[in-house]
């Protein structure tokens, strides 16, 4: 799943309106519904508020939030593949 598809899904259960969750996190109806249809990403502090507002586990959105960073930066080349793997390697070395 998709964070945007989460977010919208998450809503609709609740049974919110756009202009609520607006509200809850302090920001614009219409930035919230262009989160949910992905034309716009969230920040890191508008993730957090969103998982409080909407009652989804912050890591579980977070890890979402920051997959598709990465997605976006990578999509279209042709050796991201082999890049991402290179990340991850260092990532654990890290740890």
């Amino acid at each position: 799943m998709i964070l945007s598809e989460l977010l919208k899904s998450k809503r609709e259960t609740k049974g919110l309106l756009l202009r609520e969750v607006a509200s809850l996190i302090d920001v614009d109806t219409a930035l919230i519904s262009k989160i949910e249809k992905g034309d716009r990403k969230p920040t890191r502090g508008q993730v957090e508020k969103l998982a409080t507002a909407l009652s989804i586990d912050y890591e579980t959105l977070l890890k979402l939030w920051l997959s598709e960073k990465v997605y976006e930066d990578v999509k279209g080349e042709e050796v991201a593949i082999d890049a991402i793997k290179i990340a991850l390697k260092r990532l654990k070395t890290e740890k």
